[in-house]
């Protein structure tokens, strides 16, 4: 069963004034609506923040490609092992397709991320000196990088301002109606309108928090859900 999350915290979110003066050509009613949410989220999930366990850029850079469609305990596993072998853009560079492959099979799309990941450290090696890129788009221009898994390495490794859109945070802004896009990058520009800069990675971990301890995708627990009486989706629990 779902772990309840914030249960009491409808009762005691406070009534602040909201952030619609700091961010530019958002509607205002629109942000009080957002501003709403992230306090009770802020509140429900004080300490969200990343699950894979990393001790460098390049470390983080290498947990994210194999998170795709694998779960971060999952991951940490793998990488308990893996990163006691490997840890450099250059130990990765020298290895190939087949012995990385067999130290991450149990990530899934194995072949695929084994490819990914030593055509990234050795575009790291060749292009950046082994130094993983800090921006957005430099991480973007490497082999097997989309701009998910660029968007958490930027921030989280380097303070980038960026609302990464993985599963979770598609589901749960869809449900709150913060975002109806398809596509995540336009999720996350819906998202990013209403929140300050500073602030957008402490919201995606707060949204995948959400989205794995109360939003299920299957069954979600909406009736200890913090944000019940902001959502349109309690009376379609069990949508996919």
């Amino acid at each position: 069963m779902t772990d309840c999350i914030g249960n009491n915290l409808i009762h005691n979110a406070s009534n602040k004034n909201s952030k619609t003066d700091k961010i530019s050509n958002a509607d205002s009613s629109r942000q009080e609506e957002f501003d709403k949410i992230l306090e009770r989220l802020a509140k429900a999930y004080p300490g969200a923040g990343p699950a894979l366990k990393f001790n460098t850029p390049f470390e983080l850079l290498v947990a994210v490609i194999l998170s795709a469609q694998c779960t971060d305990k999952q991951v940490n596993r793998t990488t308990a092992g893996l990163f006691k072998k490997y840890n450099t853009p250059q130990q990765f560079a020298a290895l190939s397709p087949e012995e990385l492959a067999e130290e991450i099979k149990g990530c899934g799309l194995y072949r695929n991320k084994s490819k990914y990941i030593i055509e990234a450290a050795r575009a790291i090696v060749e292009r950046h000196n082994g130094r993983v890129p800090q921006s957005r788009a430099g991480l973007e221009a490497l082999p097997g990088v989309g701009r998910k898994t660029a968007g958490v390495v930027a921030g989280v490794a380097f303070g980038a301002s960026a609302l990464p859109v993985d599963t979770h945070v598609h589901r749960v802004a869809r449900r709150l109606n913060l975002s109806l896009a398809k596509d995540p990058s336009k999720v996350e520009e819906d998202l990013a309108a209403y929140v300050l800069p500073q602030e957008r990675m402490a919201v995606h971990h707060r949204l995948i928090a959400h989205g794995r301890q109360t939003c299920a995708a299957r069954r979600p627990a909406c009736g200890c859900c913090c944000l019940k009486e902001l959502c349109r989706y309690p009376a379609k629990e069990g949508e996919q």
